[in-house]
């Protein structure tokens, strides 16, 4: 990844962790592959930075995890969206929009001629 798709990563893990889990209960591992599949590779999360946030947002009250067999019959810890979780979610992904909203306007801007 490049240096600049490192730093929105790091703005955003958390938003992108709470939508990919909403999309039903995964362990890290799948949470990651899912997240690099539906950005079509844009986002490669890796451990170093996947874990802490999980057990950040565990902490928060936004997950709960259980363990669970995986689908190669290993054990892994599964998290799940709590309705805390779901309303942070929903929060970050308005000041998402709204943020983009805002970028777009500035973006657009005329400039003036010299």
């Amino acid at each position: 990844m490049s240096e600049a798709q490192i730093e929105l990563l790091r703005g955003t893990l958390d938003l992108l962790v709470l939508k990919v889990v909403a999309l039903g209960p995964s362990h890290g591992y799948a949470i990651a592959q899912r997240l690099q599949r539906i950005s079509k590779d844009f986002f490669q999360v890796h451990q170093g930075s996947l874990y802490p946030a999980l057990h950040r947002l565990e902490d928060r009250g936004w997950l709960q995890a259980e363990w669970k067999e995986s689908e190669t019959g290993r054990e892994a810890k599964f998290y799940f969206l709590t309705r805390k979780g779901r309303k942070q979610m929903e929060a970050e992904v308005h000041n998402w929009a709204r943020l983009c909203d805002a970028v777009g306007l500035v973006l657009r801007a005329p400039e003036k001629e010299p």
